[in-house]
């Protein structure tokens, strides 16, 4: 290599290690660190104390729920759990500074103690909150059309068993869901097995996972969950938090057709906010929103009942215009969306900005103080506070309380 293109090289190297240094300086910030003790609400103020109570009496007795908790492992205990090297190199500075501002979200502070750290964390959250169960997701490996594993393109794996054994440590707070990509050979007997576990909730993300939803080979797989009655929970819209490029159509809501007039159920996990698709009902195949394509499933007739809107992310701040505004305005769908804090997120202050919601409508100025104290001390209360409390900008509509209710 000429010796003047290996100094460009370096520079460019020099400028992105710069930047990412920079960027976590900011996420250092942006993450910020609730109180080691999220049953202490003592130092809320009696607003703060009235907008809680407002938001989670109709749970004292009868508990939400909530279908998007993510685990997260690096081995700990034989857990079978793993992350990729990347993460943990400056050699790749976006995936490690985003995986350095995960692990601070999710309490760790020990990367070889994920699992445990973890783990401890949410419960404490979840028991100190006291208002509502939730699923805890397993995340399966990307694997190719040959039913190969990639384990170059796997960014994270989090196995079934890992998940089943914390669920059933903590069964008043967690319930198992479990992750299984359909190009597994062994996809049916997984699913099979896990089902016999008690899983009731199959999660999937095709665009890192590399599947696509409307492949002919995951027929078989749809025909399974139909007979046994589990539920599809799949990432739809484009993926930010894990790597995949290359595979972001797989993310298209329109591909999940397969999967409902096969007869699954599924969530169409954050609405699917984000991004443009190809419309495949479209002759031209334009570009749409991801998220219309997401309200097409919604008002066929012939998938009432079968495809749900699931509301994790939906009050962040890259997707608290439309689609949030949409989901409060549409009280025809209400009965058919779900609630998911997809935690860890909510323990990123930057991504809910409570000052954006309050310019944008969403939120009193009163409120947004309030949702702030109550961040400080339990994130994961705070997100379903923040949840009940927004209201549609000009028809003051909020979620009902039904929306956070176990289906």
């Amino acid at each position: 290599m000429p010796r003047a293109v290996r100094r460009v090289l370096l520079v460019l190297a020099a400028a992105g290690l710069a930047l990412a240094l920079a960027a976590w300086a900011v996420f250092e910030v942006a993450v910020g660190r609730s109180s080691p003790d999220p049953s202490d609400l003592s130092g809320l103020s009696p607003g703060a104390l009235a907008l809680v109570e407002a938001a989670t009496r109709e749970f004292r007795d009868d508990p939400a729920f909530d279908h998007h908790v993510h685990a997260v492992g690096t081995g700990e205990g034989g857990s079978g759990a793993h992350v990729s090297p990347r993460f943990s190199s400056w050699l790749h500075p976006r995936q490690h500074v985003q995986f350095r501002a995960y692990l601070r979200a999710f309490g760790i502070d020990d990367p070889a103690r994920a699992e445990s750290q973890s783990v401890a964390r949410f419960v404490a959250l979840a028991r100190a909150a006291g208002v509502s169960r939730h699923a805890l997701l397993a995340f399966d490996a990307h694997y190719g059309p040959d039913g190969e594993l990639h384990e170059a393109e796997t960014e994270f794996r989090v196995p079934n068993l890992h998940v089943e054994r914390v669920a059933r440590e903590h069964a008043d707070l967690l319930v198992p869901a479990a992750s299984i990509h359909p190009y597994r050979r062994d996809a049916l007997d997984e699913l099979e097995r896990a089902a016999a576990a008690g899983v009731r909730l199959v999660k999937w993300l095709p665009n890192a996972m590399g599947m696509d939803p409307a492949d002919p080979r995951c027929d078989a797989f749809y025909a399974a969950l139909a007979r046994l009655g589990l539920t599809l929970l799949s990432h739809a819209g484009e993926e930010q938090a894990v790597e995949s490029e290359a595979t972001q159509e797989f993310g298209n809501p329109l591909r999940l057709r397969r999967a409902l007039d096969a007869g699954v159920r599924v969530y169409v996990a954050h609405c699917a906010s984000l991004g443009t698709g190809v419309d495949l009902d479209d002759p031209a195949l334009r570009r749409v929103e991801n998220f219309d394509l997401f309200l097409r499933l919604m008002d066929e007739p012939r998938y009432v009942g079968l495809v749900f809107g699931e509301i994790s992310a939906l009050t962040q701040v890259g997707r608290a215009g439309r689609p949030l505004a949409t989901m409060l305005e549409r009280v025809d769908l209400h009965e058919r969306l779900v609630n998911g804090s997809d935690w860890p997120l909510p323990a990123i202050d930057a991504l809910f900005q409570t000052g954006r919601l309050r310019d944008a409508g969403y939120l009193t100025a009163d409120a947004a103080r309030q949702l702030d104290e109550v961040w400080r001390v339990n994130p994961l209360l705070f997100d379903l506070v923040l949840k009940r409390t927004v209201a549609h900008p000009r028809t003051g509509q909020r979620f009902p309380a039904a929306v956070f209710r176990a289906r």
